[in-house]
């Protein structure tokens, strides 16, 4: 049995026979009295239409009613008991319905629709505790099969929960006024802060002077090729957000487990080279820059899940769970490809991901939180010559345009001294240097943004942040000297003098 659709109205709900001596959830004189008003009030449909589909009714004649009137509303034709009776019978189912007497009886059961859309919320209530029974006990008969794989049926459980929960989360209109002072509040609030912020800041000043901040409710994309740094730049913003504004956030890592990436925040903050915090061939001073800066990192309000290939019923259950009980206000995704829509079906690994993209925009505006989701790039880039032909394009996006509609924001991770270019076209110097290019502002404006790089200690950094300059021959990456011998009669491990330690 596939999982439990909402969307497909032409799906009939059955009265399902006693389950262990109990009645599957009903509110049949309700479904009543709100067919009677639609026969009776002309615009009692539209205050419950986004509420009700034919499959909500218990009672298979309610369900055939109903879909005559939604059938009339899509022709703009009058509802009334005359039309609805006509429609009835040129589909052939007015018998199915409880004939024409029965339409007439329900028509003079109610006076008015005061109360219409009360009712009609009972019985969405009812018909989603009826998709649930039905759903479990469909997953309680596999579970007993003994022939079934049980990780393709958690996955389907999963899948089909999600659909179910999915149909709940309709919000309604809203008159302006609140709104107003809604959006009067977040005014004030950016200019108390004096630099213009009204979001998270990133840490990054040049960016968050074009972004304002990262924004509620908004999905951000951070997108690059492999060895531009995508973990680096997120680690690096975990690190400005969590540790030195002290702002609760969650880090969800497909690709490494916890450990892997605490070691590599643990390289950003302490700058020790990656490769010495693997090998733990330190130097003195270096246990001492350990110990001291470590502890920037305890107690923070940083938290991290390296559950692997992810779905988004998961994702969205833990999400709901860290900002009810952590006070969670952004969420990093590495990266959005690894994740899955586990139990649904799709025609192709693009529709995956283009459930996966909504998805994530869908929790972002559930929570109130920015998303921030990285992403990988197809291999256009690398087929493209010269300074600007290695710049990303929105329409390397991998796998799904959809990324990139649903995004409020796209950002690509642009590194050309990865592809051997130094210099930039006003012959400014490139080493060391990164760019970061808004390619997506959906209210706001685009641009670039120029950070500085350094690789051995997986971290960006403001350009103004220190003074660094780039030796020559600085064209090539720079790796861990731990393994190379050390020149005849030298310390391989120097303790240089207290002014000189770098912490």
């Amino acid at each position: 049995m596939p999982p439990y659709n909402s969307s497909k109205s032409s799906r009939r709900s059955k009265p399902a026979p006693e389950t262990e001596g109990r009645l599957q959830p009903q509110a049949v004189d309700l479904e009543k009295a709100v067919i009677g008003a639609l026969l009776i009030e002309r615009d009692a449909y539209f205050r419950v239409n986004e509420i009700l589909q034919p499959q909500s009714f218990y009672d298979p004649r309610h369900q055939i009613i109903y879909e005559a009137i939604q059938s009339l509303n899509i022709e703009n034709q009058p509802m009334d008991i005359l039309t609805v009776t006509d429609k009835l019978e040129r589909m052939g189912k007015i018998e199915e319905a409880g004939g024409a007497p029965y339409i007439t009886a329900l028509s003079g059961m109610v006076l008015s629709s005061a109360h219409i859309e009360y009712h009609a919320n009972i019985i969405a209530q009812k018909a989603t505790a009826r998709a649930l029974i039905t759903y479990t006990s469909d997953i309680e008969e596999k579970a007993f099969d003994v022939t079934q794989d049980i990780d393709k049926l958690m996955q389907e459980a999963e899948g089909g929960l999600f659909e179910i929960s999915q149909k709940n989360l309709k919000k309604d209109y809203t008159q302006i006024d609140p709104v107003i002072k809604e959006a009067y509040d977040m005014l004030q609030k950016a200019a108390s802060h004096g630099d213009g912020l009204s979001g998270i800041a990133s840490g990054f000043h040049e960016l968050d002077k074009i972004t304002s901040g990262w924004q509620n409710s908004d999905l951000v994309i951070l997108a690059a090729r492999p060895a531009m740094g995508k973990t680096a730049f997120a680690l690096s913003m975990a690190k400005n957000i969590a540790v030195d504004q002290q702002i609760p956030m969650a880090f969800f890592s497909l690709e490494m487990a916890n450990v892997q990436l605490v070691n590599r925040m643990i390289v950003n903050v302490c700058e020790i080279e990656g490769e010495k915090i693997k090998s733990g061939q330190l130097a003195p001073y270096e246990w001492g820059q350990l110990d001291y800066k470590v502890k920037d990192l305890i107690g923070k309000p940083l938290f991290v899940d390296d559950t692997p290939s992810l779905s988004v019923f998961e994702l969205r259950t833990k999400a709901r769970r860290l900002v009810r009980e952590h006070g969670v206000k952004l969420i990093m995704i590495d990266y959005l490809q690894l994740m899955n829509a586990s139990g649904m079906q799709f025609g192709s690994r693009q529709e995956e991901v283009s459930k996966i993209s909504r998805s994530l925009k869908g929790l972002a505006k559930e929570l109130n939180i920015p998303i921030l989701a990285l992403s990988q790039l197809n291999r256009g880039v690398e087929g493209r010559e010269g300074l600007e032909g290695k710049r990303p394009q929105l329409s390397d996006l991998r796998e799904s345009g959809a990324i990139e509609q649903d995004a409020d924001m796209v950002l690509f991770i642009h590194r050309p001294e990865y592809y051997h270019l130094y210099t930039d076209e006003k012959g400014r110097d490139l080493r060391g240097m990164a760019e970061i290019i808004i390619a997506k502002h959906r209210n706001g404006s685009v641009g670039d943004v120029r950070l500085r790089f350094k690789g051995k200690f997986a971290r960006f950094e403001n350009p103004e942040d220190d003074n660094y300059i780039p030796a020559a021959g600085a064209e090539e990456a720079i790796g861990s000297k731990i393994n190379a011998a050390p020149p005849a009669n030298e310390d391989p491990f120097p303790v240089p003098p207290p002014e000189e330690m770098p912490f």
